[in-house]
């Protein structure tokens, strides 16, 4: 029988989208939940001039602790897993950074945002989100900014994007394509789960999809179960195949667990009110699956697949090895 808990804390485990940690807070709870790479999230709506600012902060936090690392290439996540520090891997869950600008891309690139979401549910200067009845896929603009993303070395994100809109982009990028938090229609609908044959061809990319905990996106239940996502889990596995599966689990700052319940409203008023959220979001409070609900209790999913009889090198590439192929595949080292 695998040691779970040996195996956990031996394993590569990267949580690529945390939005929880997108101002350096809570990065104790993932150094206690093992994970070796985080993701936070700096910047979804804000213009290029909020999203310095956020990045500024996260260079000063480079400088200032000597327990992090910025993830810019695959080696700096062994490196960071060999000497016990935590990888940050810097990522936009949408365009807006980058204004009307194709060189902002090169520049956020060269500044270490590793990742970009091309939409964020609704319609930009790129492309339609998974929310866009019209579904119409990428602008002008946004195949030009994919070919450039692409040249940049920078993950190319399609989470929150409409289906022709990924569509469009794994059609025009010659590197890996990724959705980096998402689950599977087939198991739960919603408009920000994916198809099959949009997990198929996501994974010919040589990309993957991460699980996502957002429970909406998991389950109808408003408290879900870990079976609930592990069935998820399962899908996208016999879909892709284990080769392209990860974690992008999004804890989230409004989530149960982390903010009262007065906070968490405001949160989701101010999102449906810019109209960012829609239906597909429910109101709080946001129970994150049982098991998972906390960034540090991720031992617990290790826990899961290991009584579910997983074999340990599947294990592993579904904690992280999957995201390092991936990343070594777009930026190199």
């Amino acid at each position: 029988m695998i040691d779970a808990d040996a195996l956990h804390r031996d394993a590569i485990v990267i949580d690529a989208v945390s939005p929880l940690t997108r101002r350096g807070q809570h990065l104790d709870r993932y150094r206690e939940g093992g994970v070796t790479v985080v993701g936070p999230t700096i910047g979804v709506t804000e213009n290029a001039g909020a999203a310095l600012r956020n990045l500024g902060l996260w260079h000063r936090l480079f400088r200032e602790r000597d327990d992090l690392v910025h993830v810019r290439l695959a080696a700096d996540i062994l490196r960071a897993k060999r000497d016990g520090k935590l990888g940050i891997v810097l990522h936009f869950q949408n365009i807006s950074p980058l204004e009307d600008s194709l060189d902002l891309a090169d520049a956020w690139a060269a500044a270490g945002v590793r990742m970009i979401q091309l939409a964020y549910n609704v319609r930009n200067a790129g492309g339609d989100g998974c929310e866009e009845k019209a579904d119409a896929g990428l602008s002008r603009f946004g195949r030009q900014l994919v070919e450039r993303l692409d040249a940049a070395r920078v993950v190319i994100d399609g989470s929150h994007t409409g289906r022709q809109t990924v569509l469009d982009a794994i059609a025009i990028a010659r590197r890996p394509v990724v959705v980096s938090h998402a689950n599977a229609a087939a198991v739960h609908a919603s408009p920000r789960n994916l198809d099959d044959d949009v997990i198929r061809k996501i994974a010919a990319t040589g990309g993957l999809i991460g699980l996502v905990g957002f429970p909406a996106f998991v389950s109808g239940s408003d408290a879900p179960e870990l079976d609930a996502l592990l069935a998820h889990l399962d899908h996208l596995v016999r879909v892709a195949g284990i080769e392209h599966v990860g974690l992008g689990l999004d804890h989230y700052e409004g989530q149960h667990g982390i903010a009262d319940p007065d906070t968490a409203m405001t949160l989701y008023r101010q999102h449906v009110a810019t109209g960012a959220w829609s239906d597909a979001y429910p109101p709080p409070p946001w129970r994150y699956p049982q098991g998972v609900d906390l960034p540090e209790r991720l031992g617990n999913l290790t826990r899961a697949l290991v009584a579910r009889k997983w074999r340990e090198d599947d294990i592993r590439k579904v904690l992280g090895l999957n995201w390092v192929r991936v990343f070594r595949d777009v930026w190199g080292g």
